[in-house]
């Protein structure tokens, strides 16, 4: 994502703070990565504890980015209020039929994209015939 697909100097002022905030969002969530690959080897509790901390510090950034994001995106708002602090399986049915993968016990088969087959508005097409 750090290269622009149209040409910078056409794109508006907020198109451009965008593209530099999910730049920053891509790159908090690597570090987050990162430092929690780290914290997991570290065999001294006091570096855990100082990568651990690392780790948070991004992960506090990312939602910081993800927040501007969400005030200033369209679409971002309607997702995150739908699909965040939610009990229950991750992925669901959408309103047209399509399934998507339910959330199963670690391990468990799934397909392959993690997603269903989309036959569900299919059938009810077929249905409706």
């Amino acid at each position: 994502m750090t290269d622009y697909h149209e040409p910078p100097d056409e794109l508006p002022p907020a198109v451009r703070d965008v593209h530099r905030a999910l730049n920053s969002l891509k790159e908090e969530i690597e570090a987050v990565d990162w430092y929690h690959q780290r914290v997991e080897l570290a065999a001294d509790p006091s570096l855990r504890d100082v990568l651990a901390h690392n780790r948070d510090e991004e992960i506090e950034h990312a939602c910081m980015t993800l927040e501007w994001l969400r005030r200033r995106m369209p679409g971002w708002d309607a997702q995150l209020r739908e699909h965040l602090f939610k009990e229950g399986p991750i992925a669901h049915e959408h309103e047209d039929g399509e399934a998507t993968f339910e959330s199963a016990a670690p391990g468990a088969a799934r397909p392959a994209s993690g997603l269903g087959l989309g036959l569900g508005s299919l059938k009810q097409k077929a249905e409706q015939l």
